[in-house]
């Protein structure tokens, strides 16, 4: 006999209480964990994509491990310093990159900028304050990683974790599924599919767009000449997952620079403008359309609103979690909704419900 209704929603909301309790009390230890099953969840279709092609589960591990070490290597040795260079660079020269602005507008419009204005003071504060407390803020991140992820953790329990985690996920997804209430089993599994469906399109999806746009952004501005272009790149690449933002914040950054670095030469500013329009029209036309779909079903402002209560409440590891928990709670949501649209509550005593 299954258990009351009332029962079953006690005992979830006290494993839901419970669960939330631990990773608030519990994020730093459980961060490694968390890293390595995103990683492991994120290559498992790579994984099963090379047993489709005859390797084994191990053999098919060893091969993305080794791959994934590669390019980790490269990265290391070839772009994140230039990538650090670059960053630093940028916030020591924003006080210069203002005054050029500063002297820009007192030629080109001597009446805004008048001594002692509000407009000229604010330029320069805006150029110093980026300067000071960009400096302050990469301290302040390179510092609290150093001491939330140990070198130990980067570089040793996260890759572990990850590999065991990917070697074992059919049978670890399998057993799950044999612990799920049998009267709840059917149902489970279609939230299940659904908030893997969504999970799929968002994070792998978008971590590809992601990824190909950084790439071309900072591939093609590094061709063009542009200043910190690898920087610009890389930040629009990272916001992309954002609709319009990634392009709206890497083209005004890199229509800016070039403005000033390319100032009298219109044709590199369009080049600079092209590039960014193209990255457009791939994502919206090719990339998107292919890599997510048209169903994740997660809208932006729930994503924001995800990542600021996440991230508040359970710091880093709650922004590592809010993309799925989001993700999930949208898609028990929509179940609930139509439960709810069928439901003596919605529809009424006697009246007939013609929708599918």
């Amino acid at each position: 006999m299954a258990l009351p209704v009332r029962t079953q929603l006690k005992y979830w909301g006290i494993a839901a209480l419970i669960f939330a309790v631990v990773l608030w009390s519990l994020g730093n230890v459980l961060l490694p964990f968390i890293l390595g099953g995103a990683i492991a969840y994120c290559l498992d279709p790579v994984a099963d994509w090379l047993e489709r092609l005859g390797l084994s589960r191990a053999a098919a591990t060893a091969v993305i491990t080794v791959v994934t070490i590669l390019i980790f290597v490269i990265m290391v040795l070839a772009i994140i310093p230039t990538l650090v260079n670059q960053t630093v660079s940028l916030f020591n020269t924003a006080p210069q990159v203002f005054r050029d602005l500063q002297a820009f507008l007192s030629e080109k419009f001597p009446s805004v900028l008048t001594e002692g204005s509000v407009v000229r003071e604010t330029i320069t504060s805006v150029g110093t304050a980026i300067r000071d407390k960009g400096g302050e803020l990469m301290n302040t991140a390179l510092a609290s990683v150093a001491s939330l992820l140990s070198i130990v953790t980067l570089f040793v329990i996260v890759p572990v974790v990850a590999v065991y985690l990917l070697l074992d996920w059919d049978r670890m997804v399998a057993k799950i599924d044999a612990m799920i209430p049998l009267d709840h089993r059917a149902t489970v599994r279609h939230l299940a599919r659904e908030i893997d469906r969504v999970l799929a399109g968002f994070i792998r999806g978008m971590g590809s767009v992601c990824m190909i746009l950084g790439v071309y952004y900072a591939g093609a501005l590094w061709l063009v000449g542009l200043q910190f272009g690898l920087v610009v790149g890389v930040v629009a690449g990272m916001l992309t997952f954002i609709p319009y933002v990634g392009a709206i914040v890497g083209g005004v950054l890199a229509i800016g620079l070039a403005l000033f670095q390319f100032w009298g030469d219109w044709v590199w500013i369009i080049v600079v403008w092209a590039i960014f329009q193209s990255g457009q029209f791939i994502e919206g036309n090719v990339l998107t359309p292919r890599l997510v779909g048209n169903s994740v079903g997660l809208h932006p402002v729930w994503l924001l609103l995800a990542l600021s209560v996440f991230g508040s409440l359970f710091g880093f590891v709650g922004l590592l979690v809010a993309v799925p928990v989001a993700a999930a709670l949208g898609v028990v949501a929509r179940f609930l909704v139509d439960r709810y649209k069928g439901s003596r509550l919605y529809l009424g005593l006697g009246q007939e419900h013609d929708e599918p």
